[in-house]
């Protein structure tokens, strides 16, 4: 269970997400925006989860396979976690940002993305399309599925889990509507001032959380290899 509440917040680190709570904090009637697109990101991802899940536990070949490729999975993603450790602290990932930025600055600008366009529209209706459009499942998303699955519970409760994965992976957005919706006037100051704590501490929480998954996930891939 501990391992599927990490990666529901793993899968909370979503940078459309945050840009697009952004967006329509700038706007008239925000909470009404914010409303429109939680209610289309939670019928996508709240949907897909229930298939995926379900899916998972009427597959004639999961079980013959789990053994094998369960720790398989962990030491891979472990893997890579380790990887965006080691490239966040020698700073390459630095480095590639900068010679994106540079072919980006060479290029024409083409404006904001069109997501971004229609959100600033500013119908509810189109937040609740954009919404559903944009949370579609990530590798963190799909990993903590399968978390759930293996916990074997009754269809009741992996119904409730895959509900209240969706509801902390979207944290993001509902912290902020709920700010909003109790003081107005406060809460886009204090995401401003988040955003700029967290730019200046980011890289080090990135670096360690890194590690430290990257670290949980070989070792009980291994584990799982051996015994």
């Amino acid at each position: 269970m501990g391992q599927v509440i990490l990666l529901s917040l793993t899968a909370s680190l979503n940078p459309t997400l945050v840009a697009a709570t952004t967006v329509m904090l700038l706007l008239e009637r925000p909470s009404r925006l914010m409303i429109g697109y939680l209610l289309g990101a939670y019928m996508t991802s709240i949907t897909l989860g229930l298939v995926i899940v379900f899916s998972l536990s009427n597959s004639s070949t999961t079980n013959t396979t789990e053994n094998t490729l369960s720790p398989a999975i962990d030491i891979a993603l472990g893997g890579l976690a380790l990887a965006a450790a080691f490239i966040l602290y020698t700073g390459r990932y630095e480095r590639l940002r900068e010679t994106r930025r540079t072919r980006k600055a060479e290029k024409p600008d083409k404006g904001p993305p069109r997501w971004q366009r229609e959100l600033s529209k500013g119908s509810a209706r189109t937040t609740f399309v954009v919404g559903a459009l944009l949370t579609l499942p990530g590798a963190s998303y799909l990993a903590g599925l399968d978390q759930i699955h293996k916990l074997k519970y009754s269809t009741t409760v992996t119904v409730l889990l895959v509900i209240g994965f969706n509801l902390v992976m979207l944290w993001l957005l509902e912290v902020p509507l709920a700010s909003f919706l109790v003081a107005p006037e406060w809460t886009p100051r204090a995401i401003e001032r988040a955003k700029l704590w967290v730019s200046r501490h980011a890289h080090v929480f990135a670096v360690r959380g890194f590690a430290a998954v990257g670290l949980l996930l070989v070792i009980k891939g291994i584990v799982g290899l051996v015994s």
